[in-house]
């Protein structure tokens, strides 16, 4: 293995919360975690909406969304007005990977979320979720083959929710299994300079059992927990491969947000139409269906709290010119303050776009980005009646308590800053500003 090369190696846990994983550690049932946090730990903050494309995008291109251009994991034509996935050729500036390329570096990555189509890279990369085609999530091509043939699964099934516990495991177990597989394939030999795994299964596992792994009384504790020790397992793997390194190296390990118990789900497209801002019409197919709302439609959300102004410069059913919904946009963010569940408050703040973003696509940003308080699951939905309710979920994400280790002690702020020490560890040169930026609308 050669020793002439520095190498950085990059733990991705999803959602996992470092005051749940100090208590896990604690249990002796997880020697590997505990390894980690040995490490030193601490907290980061995730970029808002607390959501993996956000996040992820935002660490792998060292940028904020007002760089990178990813809020979500939907979009909305503004013309016609439907909802669409949100993929990696939405990413509007070179991510790491492009620019160790450039750099002569190379990088093997593993299951990073929100990554597909791939690009072709110096290395090798499968992308994760929601990704389901192994030809778009794979690069090199003899790689997606080999993968294939291994009976590589991307994700697991999650289609019956906390209904299923003993299915969710099996699926949970399946794709860490494949990770270990990926992992075997591409680190023999060390010839990279960033090495990326990335583990989705604590996500999945929290959505839907959050409360049996946090309490030690719950039917389910025991099972979740054997669970989780398989994920230690895997997690071992990447420890006993990174000590084993030669030569100068590094290890940061992180979560894109963290995570919570839900308390309850809260739809804002339904307070929305309840304040008379939000008009739709009957016969919504999905949750999805947003072409449904017609023209006198002021404001509208997406998931999971943004909320967009019916702006005439920026969609083809414009109600507002530009300085009106601004004067909009002010007095929504004070009324969504005073909403409370139980007579306590939902929000923990609602920040304008550009209070929380900068760079060039800020005019593609949400107009407010609301922040609820944690347990409170901000949606936004088009054929709900009621703004709160329990939906299968018992887990939600926060913006907060995100664990971070690294080796070298550093403690960036955000995921993208994490994305910055990276950039910084490998020397990579800045990448130059594309010449359609300037006009980003």
């Amino acid at each position: 293995m050669p020793n002439d090369r520095k190498r950085l190696v990059v733990l991705g846990l999803d959602g996992l919360p470092l005051g749940l994983a100090r208590d896990l550690a604690a249990t002796d049932r997880f020697p590997n975690l505990a390894r980690l946090l040995a490490m030193g730990a601490t907290e980061i903050e995730a970029e808002l909406p607390e959501l993996s494309p956000v996040n992820w995008t935002s660490f792998i291109t060292a940028t904020n969304p007002g760089r990178h251009g990813v809020f979500g994991f939907v979009g909305i034509d503004p013309a016609a007005y439907r909802l669409g996935p949100i993929d990696a050729s939405a990413i509007r500036v070179p991510t790491l990977m492009d620019r160790m390329t450039a750099a002569g570096l190379a990088a093997k990555i593993v299951n990073l979320p929100c990554a597909a189509p791939v690009s072709p890279l110096n290395g090798a990369i499968v992308a994760g979720f929601p990704e389901t085609d192994l030809a778009r999530a794979a690069y090199p091509p003899q790689f997606a083959q080999n993968l294939k043939l291994a009976g590589y699964r991307i994700e697991a099934d999650t289609s019956k929710g906390a209904s299923d516990f003993d299915g969710l495991a099996r699926g949970l177990r399946a794709t860490l299994a494949s990770r270990k597989a990926a992992l075997e394939m591409l680190w023999a030999g060390g010839d990279f300079d960033l090495f990326m795994l990335v583990l989705t299964e604590t996500d999945r596992l929290f959505h839907f059992f959050f409360p049996a792994v946090a309490h030690a009384g719950h039917a389910l504790h025991g099972p979740a927990l054997d669970l989780l020790a398989d994920w230690d397992r895997a997690i071992g793997l990447v420890l006993d491969r990174y000590e084993a390194l030669p030569g100068e190296k590094r290890l940061i390990a992180l979560a894109d947000h963290g995570f919570t118990e839900l308390v309850t789900e809260v739809d804002l497209n339904v307070w929305l139409m309840q304040k008379g801002l939000l008009q739709l019409a009957p016969g919504a197919q999905n949750e999805w269906d947003a072409r449904i709302m017609p023209h006198q439609s002021a404001a509208f959300a997406l998931d999971p709290g943004r909320i967009y102004i019916n702006i005439k410069e920026r969609f083809a059913r414009g109600v507002f010119h530009e300085h009106v919904a601004e004067k909009l946009a002010r007095e929504l963010r004070d009324e969504l303050l005073t909403l409370a569940y139980e007579g306590e408050p939902v929000m923990e703040a609602v920040y304008l776009a550009e209070e929380i973003y900068e760079g060039p696509l800020l005019r593609r940003a949400p107009n407010l980005v609301c922040l609820g308080r944690p347990g409170f699951s901000l949606t936004a939905k088009f054929d709900r009646t009621g703004i709160f309710g329990r939906f299968g979920r018992t887990g939600c994400h926060t913006a907060h308590g995100a664990i971070f280790c690294d080796t070298a002690g550093e403690t960036p702020a955000t995921t993208t800053e994490a994305g910055q020490l990276v950039a910084r560890f490998l020397n990579l040169p800045e990448p130059k500003e594309p010449a359609w930026i300037s006009n980003a609308i």
